[in-house]
């Protein structure tokens, strides 16, 4: 074929190129070549059709912004709706209670500040087995100083009023009184007993003790003046509830 395609070309065009049939046949397929790469190039860069972005939400990728900051530049995290709130910070600090009556290691206890009273009688080493303790809140919150009597007889009405009024309607055989009274022993009551009485703290009660250890009990409730720390006012108070 392409030595038929030669023998077409005139003389004088074969005379001046001088092509063999192998170049003619070169020169065709870098033609056919050029040609392919062309039809390429316009298939490539033909139009083709773009599809539209997809909508999206409003708020969905929006990031909250401090609205007390200028310009509001710097994204600050709001809250999540519906988180539960953070707790609020624990107190710090430690309370001295006095825990008294029916425990198993009656005394002292030094605990963490916001502690409870059941806080307290764990402290203690619980309550005594048969222990009435339905009158104790035993979730309120302690302060410090304070004492918690568990199971001890409650002292007679309204102990601890000034003056000792409030004890001297109470006793026995004073008007208004309800009913008999029954009055501690100052010569048997125990040092949680001695601590329900007004105004008496371990430290008292402990006075007590050692007053009737060294004078082998009471003889008459007078006596108590002579015990360190109890006073004429305090006499008055303690001495319609109790007996030698």
């Amino acid at each position: 074929m392409v030595s038929g395609l030669w023998d077409r070309v005139p003389l004088w065009v074969r005379i001046r190129w001088g092509l063999a049939p192998r170049t003619l046949a070169a020169l065709a397929l870098v033609l056919v070549a050029a040609v392919g790469l062309a039809a390429f190039h316009f298939w490539s860069v033909r139009p083709q059709g773009v599809r539209a972005p997809e909508t999206v939400e409003a708020g969905a990728a929006a990031v909250a912004e401090d609205p007390l900051r200028a310009g509001g530049a710097d994204p600050v995290p709001r809250p999540v709706a519906g988180a539960p709130p953070s707790p609020p910070p624990e107190p710090v600090g430690e309370i001295v209670v006095d825990v008294s009556g029916k425990v198993h290691r009656p005394g002292v206890q030094r605990l963490p500040a916001g502690s409870r009273v059941a806080d307290a009688l764990r402290a203690a080493g619980g309550v005594r087995a048969g222990t009435d303790v339905t009158g104790l809140n035993r979730a309120r919150v302690l302060m410090d100083g304070e004492q918690v009597a568990v199971g001890l007889p409650q002292a007679p009405a309204a102990l601890g009023a000034p003056g000792g009024a409030a004890g001297a309607a109470g006793a026995p055989g004073a008007p208004g009184a309800s009913g008999p009274v029954a009055l501690l022993s100052l010569s048997a009551a125990t040092k949680e007993q001695l601590e329900t009485l007004p105004g008496i703290g371990p430290v008292l009660a402990q006075h007590i003790i050692d007053h009737r250890t060294e004078n082998s009990g009471f003889r008459s409730v007078d006596e108590l003046r002579q015990v360190n720390g109890i006073g004429d006012r305090r006499f008055a108070d303690l001495q319609p509830l109790v007996q030698p």
